[in-house]
């Protein structure tokens, strides 16, 4: 009875410690990150696919808008901060944002209003700290690609589109199929508890 109950708190013990650093952030990726490798240097995946994958993948990439508006609501800058604060992990990384509307109105008014849309989301990024630069040219398409083909109003219609348009021109990160690299710094600074990251930022200054 005695070993049974030693080895039962053994089992509980090797159970709690089977959590290793970074498995919050593995979900199969870094596994996948030799494959990735090969295929971005054998020419059959680039590297801005396989971000692009993984961002429509982790975040919203769409917003919407009141009718007529190009107004950021709380919902808006919610998404956009999510955004953010994805963009920011990868600097490897250039995106771009399109705008939409609904069908009211002509194909004049609607493709302002789309950039005007496309415009306040870019916005929005660069004052999180995103370099303007690597926010490439937004493009509105108006009312020429709705979600739902209807006539009216149409919330889901009036919308910014944000993806991961390619990668900053000679990047160290994205040279040679160096995915693996990306995928390894995450899991690394994911086993650092965030109390000493910031302990660490306030000695230096917040810099």
């Amino acid at each position: 009875m005695e070993k049974w109950i030693i080895a039962l708190g053994l089992s509980v013990t090797v159970a709690g410690c089977t959590r290793e650093a970074g498995y919050e952030i593995d979900q199969g990726t870094f596994g996948n990150a030799t494959l990735n490798n090969i295929q971005v240097m054998n020419g059959e995946l680039t590297y801005g696919q396989i971000l692009a994958r993984r961002f429509a993948a982790e975040v919203p990439t769409q917003i919407n808008f009141a009718f007529d508006s190009a107004q950021l609501d709380a919902s808006a800058q919610r998404i956009l901060l999510q955004q953010a604060a994805w963009i920011k992990r990868f600097p490897e990384a250039r995106f771009r944002v399109y705008g939409h509307t609904d069908e009211v109105g002509s194909d004049a008014y609607n493709k302002r209003l789309g950039q005007r849309r496309a415009n306040a989301a870019v916005a929005f990024l660069t004052r999180q700290g995103i370099s303007r630069s690597r926010l490439e040219s937004v493009v509105s398409f108006g009312k020429s690609r709705p979600l739902i083909d209807t006539p009216d109003r149409d919330r889901r219609n009036r919308r910014t589109v944000t993806e991961v348009s390619g990668f900053v021109d000679r990047h160290p990160n994205v040279l040679d199929g160096k995915y693996a690299e990306v995928i390894y710094r995450e899991y690394i600074s994911s086993a650092i508890p965030r109390s000493y990251v910031q302990r660490q930022e306030d000695a230096s200054g917040g810099e």
